[in-house]
This record gives C-alpha cells, sequence and structure tokens, in this order.
C-alpha cells in the first residue's frame, strides 16, 4: 500500500479529482497554500496498491499542466521609492510524494 501526497495548483485540482475519482481512486483534497507566490494550492493525498502508483500519477500529469502567469511586482529603490512592473512565472504542475503505509483501516 502507497500513500501519494500530490501538491497542485488550485485552478487544476478540480479537473485532476474529477479525473482520478473516474478511474476509481479515492481522493482527500485538503486546501494548503505556499510557493514562491504564496499562491493557493491543494494537497491530495491518494491511498492505494502498490502496482496503481505509476497510473495514478500518470493522470495528475496529465491535469497539471505547467502555464506562465504574469503577475504584479514591486521592487524598492531605496530612499522610499518604489516601483511596479509585471513578473512572469511558471505555475501549474505538480510535486508528488509516494511513500509506504504500513497499515490502512477504512473505518
Amino acid at each position: 500500500m502507497k500513500l501519494i501526497t500530490a501538491i497542485v495548483n488550485k485552478e487544476d485540482s478540480k479537473h485532476v479529482c474529477n479525473e482520478l475519482i473516474k478511474a476509481g481512486f479515492s481522493v482527500t483534497r485538503l486546501s494548503t497554500t505556499g510557493g514562491f507566490l504564496m499562491a493557493g494550492n491543494m494537497t491530495l493525498m491518494i491511498g492505494t496498491e502498490d502496482e496503481k502508483v505509476d497510473s495514478c500519477i500518470d493522470l495528475i500529469a496529465q491535469c497539471c499542466k505547467k502555464r506562465t502567469e504574469i503577475v504584479p511586482s514591486t521592487t524598492s529603490y531605496g530612499m522610499g521609492v518604489a516601483t511596479a512592473y509585471p513578473l512572469q512565472v511558471t505555475v501549474g504542475g505538480a510535486t508528488v510524494f509516494v511513500t509506504n503505509v504500513e497499515r490502512f483501516e477504512k473505518l
């Protein structure tokens, strides 16, 4: 038994959860914040058999694509002078951890 923990962009989370459920995986969603932009993410916890890990990760990869977005940024030039300019950043994709589960019970 394995526990897959996947951190995905909030915008991708609904699509990836729907696809995982269609494929027969049980998913628990946790709303999280983090990363460079301190943006909203969803942390998905998926318990599955060892032989289904690769298909689960493949499904997550298909649903969570990287993309670039323009976000506002400010730069300070000292002495109280600051300016705002757009910054291009890469968002999306997924960070996936797979851990062994010693014991699993559904109560």
